[in-house]
């Protein structure tokens, strides 16, 4: 058996620095920064999509897209750790689940250095199925691409997959890849969207999160 977890807004909180480094982006673009609490709304399609969204409509073009990426990169690579915390009951959740020998990965839109870095910098201890974020080439979720590159690092029945998320985004990416959701309520949106997006399970804390997979894996 196997959970697969969204990486923002499900492992860590990650708002504050994704916020910082998109505003500096603006800032050294010339573009207007915005409020903190705007960006839980800015985010769930990759960092791309991000940078798109807090720009004007009409700066939205190709190469301006480019010179924010760049300036994105420099900053959050340097800082990605600064505000970012797991959220809390996480590493708990992620050792249960390891020492009832169920598998766990990571399945995120942010690039893939980034992941390897936030995952290893916060979870050094944990021993993870696969590691998975965007690549060139690959399609972001809702996609499913990312789940099938999981699983076929970690072969798993999709009856036996346990797809966690906090956005409608992942509820999406679980429908498509054909495996059972978990919506949870701490993360960066609202319940109704896991709700209007059919998540499986709503899960408020990590232990509902366990208690969902040890079920599972009973009944497998």
């Amino acid at each position: 058996m196997i959970v697969i977890f969204d990486l923002d807004g499900t492992l860590l909180n990650t708002i504050a620095d994704l916020a910082a480094a998109t505003n500096y982006a603006l800032e050294k673009t010339g573009y207007p920064t915005h409020a903190p609490e705007a960006y839980p709304y800015f985010v769930g399609n990759g960092v791309r999509k991000l940078l798109e969204r807090v720009l004007p409509e009409d700066a939205r073009t190709p190469e301006t897209a480019e010179i924010m990426m760049k300036n994105f990169r420099a900053y959050y690579d340097a800082n990605m750790t600064e505000f970012t915390r797991p959220y809390p009951g996480i590493e708990e959740l992620l050792h249960n689940l390891r020492e009832n020998e169920i598998s766990v990965a990571v399945a995120s839109n942010k690039y893939q250095l980034a992941v390897e870095r936030l995952i290893h910098h916060f979870f050094p201890s944990v021993e993870w199925a696969a590691i998975e974020g965007q690549k060139e080439g690959v399609p972001v979720k809702p996609d499913p691409s990312i789940v099938f590159e999981i699983l076929s690092k970690c072969p798993t029945p999709k009856r036996e997959v346990l797809y966690v998320g906090d956005s409608g985004v992942d509820m999406e990416t679980a429908h498509r890849a054909g495996v059972t959701s978990v919506g949870v309520t701490w993360g960066f949106r609202p319940v109704y969207e896991l709700t209007e997006h059919f998540a499986d399970h709503i899960a408020h804390t990590p232990v509902g999160i366990f208690e969902l997979a040890m079920e599972m894996k009973l009944n497998s």
